[in-house]
């Protein structure tokens, strides 16, 4: 497929996604909300689409269009989910126009950027669960995920009544340069060699690297075996906290600063705090089982988990 549009083009993941795609020989558009949010590439054309949460005429963007990545949306905010109508205006129902109008041009495929959330918040051992499975049956907990299992269910319907083909990709937190919110405080922390209390936190987590989710997007765009699935996505090694800080560390040349406190006392603090959930996230385990991805797509991460969180840290 030559030409690729991609939405939410000024963002972490479709900023990178679109730098890349424009070295691949493909005709790249990136829609993006304002055209003052980004640095012009000559090698992609950036359109301004305003606001995407109501009806909106896509026709003239979609001409020609092989080949849809949707990255636009509103992003997961810890402790701020009681707005429900913005994640069903952006994440649903922005989703689903833009799809229709897909579907009308001849659009071949969409790829839409879903979240690990759809399949549920932890696997840790309560729930005897070791590793979410791309066939898992979706659990939903915040608005975030309910909206962005609403629209991958809507997506897949349209694709029941239309030629366009829908692939799905849920994935966990993803990092890399210029990565924002909690990962970017915890560099920051480490950075200036402050003690953190996790050294006796034992979980696991799957998390994944602009770099290899960037790769496997792109896989997702023309690969026979990809449409009509949901992928899972990680980088297939999984961290524990500490690790993760130590490794973080380490890329910056100094060691990890680490003591302990209880799980439990942990979770207190979170509580009065009002960081419950940042706290549920660094204390808990949530795994990703992508062998379905690999072996439909016949892909395997570029990208070490040590060699992207280098990159991370040294700005590549």
């Amino acid at each position: 497929m030559k030409k690729i549009l991609v939405t939410g083009a000024s963002g972490f993941i479709g900023h990178s996604l679109c730098e890349t795609l424009s070295k691949s020989g493909r005709t790249v558009i990136g829609a993006v909300r304002s055209l003052n949010s980004i640095l012009l590439n000559n090698n992609i054309k950036y359109i301004s689409v305003g606001d995407i949460s109501f009806k909106k005429n896509w026709k003239d963007l979609l001409f020609g269009v092989d080949c849809i990545i949707h990255c636009a949306g509103i992003a997961h905010k810890m402790n701020k989910d009681k707005n429900f109508d913005a994640y069903k205006l952006t994440n649903l129902n922005g989703t689903k126009y833009l799809a229709e109008q897909a579907a009308e041009a001849g659009v071949k495929r969409l790829v839409f950027l879903s979240s690990i959330k759809v399949n549920g918040e932890n696997t840790d051992i309560i729930n005897g669960k070791e590793k979410f499975l791309y066939n898992d049956i979706p659990k939903p907990k915040d608005p975030y995920a309910v909206y962005k299992f609403e629209a991958e269910k809507v997506l897949f319907n349209i694709s029941a009544n239309t030629e366009l083909e829908t692939v799905v990709v849920r994935f966990p937190l993803v990092y890399g340069n210029a990565a924002k919110g909690n990962l970017a405080r915890l560099i920051d922390i480490i950075s200036k060699n402050l003690p953190l209390p996790f050294k006796a936190i034992n979980n696991k987590r799957s998390l994944i690297g602009i770099h290899n989710l960037v790769d496997l997007l792109i896989r997702c765009i023309d690969h026979p075996e990809a449409s009509g699935k949901t992928f899972l996505a990680s980088d297939g090694e999984d961290l524990s906290t500490p690790e993760l800080i130590k490794l973080i560390a380490s890329s910056m040349g100094r060691k990890a600063n680490l003591f302990s406190l209880p799980v439990y006392m942990l979770k207190f603090l979170g509580i009065i705090f009002g960081k419950r959930e940042e706290i549920n996230r660094l204390v808990g385990s949530l795994r990703i089982d992508n062998s379905f991805t690999q072996e439909t797509l016949n892909w395997t991460p570029p990208i070490s988990v040590e060699e992207g969180i280098r990159r991370m840290v040294q700005g590549e």
